[in-house]
């Protein structure tokens, strides 16, 4: 048949057929739109990985019914990166590459109090709602890259508004009993607005994978507070009320995470270990904290310790701050196996590159000497369940940086060394159990 005649006769079909077609074209729009209308494009093609809840047995953590050992980091400023477009690739890269690290836990801060630069909560219950997706991404990426997140609550130091802002804003309202900054500890108004804080977080449904935060395996646990300190009352009374009254209201509407407090781990003054502690002053038993005690209550899944040698020891020597940091992790562990009876995470150490005489090789004996402990702990099933460096980053971030910041990939010795400590705490149980990346990262190693 000529080319001529085909085209007449397909043009002919088309005709007849075109009265059909459009109505069910135009149909077919119409639904696409209203489903666009209603449904949140990113949460639509999201696909979710699938986690279980980490949870404790006695001295450990365990997951799908397996000790789960932590090897893990600080990126506290994940949110903050988050809000704007630009920053944003840093949340994923930092993520990813902590899961290739082998790392399975990341601690960071879901609190920006007050008039701040991307403030999250800018004022008693008033949210921009931008800062709170952008906490939703943080949460999306940590499950999409398999690494789990402690969550901070507030800050006991003014940065990102802590609880100094709380008390402002009591004091502004003329409600607060009390300007000092402890009173965020005992006024009554001050602790409704973190309740009321707090359930906003854990009730929040994530507008990316379209999970409720408590619901959501991704979250590791909630810590209540960055290093709490209270003051003006040494005993640690006030303290401890606050502790015991705060993580009941978080169990009350999140059964399923675990909590812990955000202690640095000094003994109080009534204390028969607060000789360990670090000041020969003993300025930590006048902060208001005792670890035993703060840490004892059954709604507290598991305690924090801290280790910064070079802030609290006054030698330069780095072998008196590595024997510190042995003791005082032994201390500790100590604790969890036979007072406690829970895990214990050292949620933050670091070592300072303002040292007098600092070169990188000194950070790297810190970080084997923790690892060490950890290790030898978990082999013998004790309840050092892991650790946490403060902290990483990836490159161009010298505005979040302080004086314990790095880049892991940049040297070499220092990733060998982390990559190695995740190899070790996941081979303890056998090769049958590691995840297919976990086997391709430890793959080469006996």
């Amino acid at each position: 048949m000529p080319n001529t005649q085909k085209s007449c006769k397909l043009n002919r079909k088309m005709a007849a057929t075109n009265g059909l077609f459009y109505p069910i074209a135009g149909l077919a729009s119409l639904v696409a739109f209203v489903f666009l209308s209603f449904v949140d494009v990113r949460e639509f093609f999201y696909k979710e990985p699938s986690l279980s809840f980490v949870e404790r047995n006695g001295v450990q953590f365990v997951l799908d019914g397996r000790p789960f050992y932590v090897n893990g980091w600080n990126s506290y400023w994940l949110m903050d990166n988050a809000v704007e477009d630009h920053r944003r690739p840093r949340v994923r890269a930092m993520l990813q590459a902590g899961s290739k690290m082998g790392l399975t836990v990341c601690r960071t801060w879901a609190f920006n109090d007050g008039s701040s630069y991307h403030a999250l909560q800018i004022s008693p219950g008033q949210f921009d709602e931008k800062v709170f997706k952008a906490l939703d991404y943080v949460v999306a990426e940590a499950r999409r890259s398999g690494v789990r997140l402690i969550l901070s609550l507030v800050n006991n130091l003014q940065a990102y508004g802590g609880k100094t802002q709380y008390v402002k804003w009591a004091w502004q309202e003329g409600i607060g009993i009390s300007s000092s900054n402890d009173s965020f500890f005992f006024d009554p108004s001050i602790r409704a607005y973190f309740k009321d804080y707090v359930k906003a977080v854990l009730t929040r449904k994530n507008t990316i994978t379209g999970i409720k935060y408590k619901d959501d395996a991704a979250i590791f646990a909630w810590e209540l507070i960055n290093e709490p300190h209270c003051m003006s009352d040494p005993s640690g009374d006030t303290l401890q009320d606050w502790i015991k009254d705060i993580s009941a209201f978080i169990k009350s509407v999140d059964e399923k995470h675990l909590i812990t407090v955000g202690l640095e781990g000094f003994y109080g003054p009534k204390s028969p270990k607060s000789s360990t502690n670090p000041s020969a002053s003993a300025y930590e038993a006048t902060l208001g904290t005792d670890f035993i005690r703060d840490s004892q209550f059954p709604t507290i899944d598991f305690a924090s310790v801290h280790i910064y040698p070079d802030h609290w020891l006054v030698t330069d020597k780095v072998e008196d701050k590595l024997k510190f940091v042995k003791k005082w992790m032994l201390t500790h562990i100590g604790d969890g196996d036979t007072e406690l009876k829970k895990p214990i995470m050292f949620t933050e150490y670091g070592l300072s590159d303002q040292n007098k005489g600092f070169d990188l090789s000194q950070r790297d004996q810190l970080i084997q000497t923790v690892d060490d402990v950890i290790y030898k702990s978990a082999k013998r099933g004790q309840s050092g369940a892991g650790s946490m460096i403060w902290q990483l980053m990836v490159g161009g971030m010298d505005e979040y940086n302080d004086d314990f910041g790095f880049v892991p990939w940049e040297r070499r010795p220092t990733l060998a060394l982390i990559t190695k400590h995740s190899c070790r705490l996941a081979l303890i149980h056998g090769r049958s159990q590691l995840s297919p990346s976990i086997k391709e990262l430890c793959a080469h190693r006996r």
